[in-house]
């Protein structure tokens, strides 16, 4: 059975703490709070280009799109 606990700390203990781990401690914490950074930033950005309306047909067309509009530029410039 476990049992959780609740403790107040304050980032300046936690931070007094760290420093007393050895190299390698330290080195593994700053890959998993690297690990968990970088967590947080990809759900940010899959959350910044989710879009609920957009199906394989309207990326076709604007692709459709973006490629006549090259066309006619290098048609243009002929």
């Amino acid at each position: 059975m476990k049992t959780a606990l609740q403790i107040d700390i304050t980032f300046d203990q936690i931070l007094s703490i760290v420093k007393q781990l050895p190299q390698q401690q330290k080195l593994k914490l700053t890959k998993e709070l690297e690990k968990e950074i970088i967590d947080s930033k990809l759900s940010r950005l899959l959350k910044t280009f989710r879009a609920k309306d957009l199906d394989l047909h309207t990326i076709t067309k604007g692709v459709e799109n973006v490629r006549q509009e090259i066309y006619d530029k290098r048609q243009s410039n002929f």
